[in-house]
C-alpha cells in the first residue's frame, strides 16, 4: 500500500503517460512462476478472439461483492466543486442564495440542492480526489476508462462499462434481452477491443418506448424474414471463415431481435408524463427515470451511464441560467432516482456513482464572473451498502487542495481508485491482467493494480 510520498516517487519513476502495452510478454516459465508465486490464472476460450486459450493473471484479493447494478453519472464540463459538494463560503463571492446549512457535519447549499439535502443521509462525498487532467476531451475519457486515454493504442482500452459486460454476461439468464451496459448518452467511449456484446447501447430517454422495435410489415412476416436470414448466411455467421467481424454482426442481429415486440421494451422504454414531471421534465431527468426502470425490468442490465453536461462556466456562474438552473436539474432527477432505487429496495444493490471531468477554480471568480478549470474534484457514492451521511476527506480552507486524504492508503484519491471500487463493488477482481489483447502484451483492469498502487475506496463501507 502506498502512502502520499512513496506514491509520489512511484509517479516520478513511472509517469502516467498512459500504462497498457508497457508489460513484457509472459514466456512458459513466466507463467510457471507466477503460479508457484501462488497466484490465480484462468483460461478463457472465448469466441472470435485471437488465441485459443487466453491467460488472466490476478492477484485473488478480497472484493466488496455487494452491488448487482452501477449507474455512473458524469458531470460533463466540469462541476465546480466549491459551489457544490464541497462547499466553501468566500465573503463577497457566494451567492447568499445558497443558504449555506450545515447538515450532520456536512455543509451544503440549500438554496441550490435542496431535495439532494433530504438525501445527504444516503450519500458518501469523496473530497480528497484529483483528477490527472484539466482538459475536457482527455479528462472525460480518462473517467470512462480509468486511465490516461493519449497513450499509444489508447483508443483499444475497453470503457468501465464494457469490462463489467464481460465480467457480469455470464450471469445474464436467457429471458434477460436488454444490453448488459446501456448509455443514456451518446457522449460514451467504445469497448475498445473487447467484443461487440460489451459495447454500449446507446439510447435517448424520450417520452415514447425504443423506436424501431416493430417492423412495418409486422411481427409474423417479420420473423419469416429473420429465420429466412439466417437460412443463407448461417455458414458466414457461426464459426466465420472471414473473421469475428461477422460474428459481431451477427450478435447485433441477435441482441436487436431480442428487443423486437417485446413487451418489456414497451414498460421500462415508456416514461408517463406524471413520472417525467417528477424527475423535472428535464432531459437529464428523463435518462435518470430511464436508468430506475431498465434496472427495475430486471431485464440484464448492469451498468447504466447517464451525463449531464453544461458544467464549463467560465462566464457569470450565478447567473440564473448558469449554475441556479444546472444545480436545479441535478437536484430534481438524482434525488428522485435516489427516492425510487430506495422505494423498489434496488438501492440496496445498485452502486450510485458520481463525478464530473474536474473541478474548478477556488476563492474569487475570474473577470467575467466565472471559474476556469482545475484539477481538485470530487465524487459521490451511494448504494450498494455504502455508509453515507459523511464526507471522506477534506481539502484546505479554499478548496484547492488536498488537506486530508481520509482514507487507509493516506494519499490523494485518483479515478483509478474510484475505478477499482466500482469493480471491488461488483465483486470484480480489480488487479486482473487480461492477455488476450491485440499484442498480447497485458491489458490492466486498472493500471498498477496487481502492484497495488491504486485500490478501492474500502472507507465507503465501514
Amino acid at each position: 500500500m502506498f502512502g502520499q510520498q512513496k506514491y509520489e516517487r512511484f509517479l516520478q519513476r513511472h509517469p502516467h503517460e498512459g500504462r497498457f502495452y508497457d508489460r513484457p510478454h509472459w514466456g512458459r516459465r513466466r507463467f510457471m512462476e507466477l503460479l508457484g508465486a501462488g497466484l490465480t490464472a484462468s483460461f478463457l476460450p472465448q469466441r472470435g478472439w485471437t488465441a485459443d486459450l487466453e491467460v488472466i493473471e490476478r492477484a485473488a484479493v478480497s472484493t466488496q461483492n455487494r452491488a448487482k447494478n452501477v449507474i455512473y453519472i458524469l458531470f460533463n464540463g466540469g462541476m465546480t466543486h466549491v459551489d457544490t459538494f464541497d462547499l466553501k463560503v468566500y465573503n463577497g463571492v457566494t451567492p447568499a442564495t445558497f443558504n449555506p446549512t450545515m447538515i450532520d457535519g456536512i455543509n451544503w447549499p440549500v438554496g441550490l440542492m435542496p431535495k439532494l439535502a433530504n438525501h445527504l443521509p444516503k450519500m458518501a462525498i469523496v473530497r480528497s480526489i484529483r483528477a490527472w487532467a484539466a482538459v475536457h476531451q482527455l479528462a472525460r475519457r480518462w473517467q470512462q476508462i480509468g486511465r490516461n486515454p493519449a497513450a499509444v493504442l489508447g483508443d483499444v482500452v475497453p470503457h468501465i462499462g464494457s469490462v463489467v459486460a464481460l465480467e457480469k454476461g455470464g450471469d445474464r439468464q436467457p429471458n434477460q434481452v436488454f444490453p448488459t451496459f446501456l448509455a443514456v448518452t451518446n457522449n460514451v467511449s467504445g469497448q475498445g477491443y473487447f467484443p461487440a456484446t460489451t459495447a454500449p447501447f446507446k439510447v435517448n430517454a424520450g417520452a415514447t418506448s425504443l423506436p424501431n422495435t416493430t417492423s412495418s410489415f409486422g411481427q409474423a412476416r417479420f420473423e419469416q424474414a429473420f429465420a429466412g436470414l439466417h437460412l443463407l448466411d448461417d455458414s458466414l455467421r457461426i464459426s466465420s471463415p472471414y473473421s469475428s467481424k461477422m460474428e459481431d454482426m451477427d450478435d447485433f442481429y441477435s441482441q436487436a431481435k431480442g428487443l423486437m415486440y417485446n413487451p418489456a421494451v414497451t414498460q421500462a422504454f415508456t416514461l408517463s408524463t406524471a413520472d417525467r414531471a417528477r424527475y423535472g421534465t428535464t432531459g437529464f431527468g428523463n435518462s435518470c427515470l430511464l436508468a430506475k426502470q431498465i434496472l427495475q425490468s430486471n431485464q440484464g442490465t448492469r451498468f447504466i451511464q447517464l451525463d449531464i453536461g453544461g458544467w464549463d462556466m467560465h462566464s457569470n456562474i450565478y447567473a440564473a441560467n448558469s449554475l441556479p438552473a444546472r444545480t436545479t436539474e441535478l437536484d430534481n432527477g438524482v434525488s428522485e432516482l435516489l427516492a425510487d432505487l430506495e422505494g423498489t429496495g434496488l438501492l440496496n444493490e445498485t452502486l450510485v456513482v458520481m463525478m464530473g471531468e474536474f473541478g474548478r477554480t477556488v476563492n474569487n471568480v475570474n473577470a467575467a464572473g466565472g471559474r476556469d478549470h482545475h484539477l481538485q474534484q470530487f465524487v459521490v457514492f451511494a448504494g450498494a451498502g455504502t455508509r453515507g451521511g459523511r464526507a471522506i476527506g477534506a481539502t484546505d480552507a479554499t478548496g484547492n487542495n488536498v488537506a486530508e486524504s481520509g482514507w487507509s492508503r493516506g494519499r490523494t484519491i485518483r479515478m483509478e481508485d474510484v475505478e477499482a471500487t466500482i469493480y471491488s463493488a461488483l465483486g470484480i477482481d480489480w488487479t486482473t491482467v487480461r492477455y488476450d489483447d491485440p499484442l498480447k502484451r497485458g491489458f490492466e483492469y486498472v493500471p498498477y493494480g496487481a502492484a497495488d498502487v491504486y485500490g478501492p475506496i474500502n472507507e465507503l463501507w465501514i
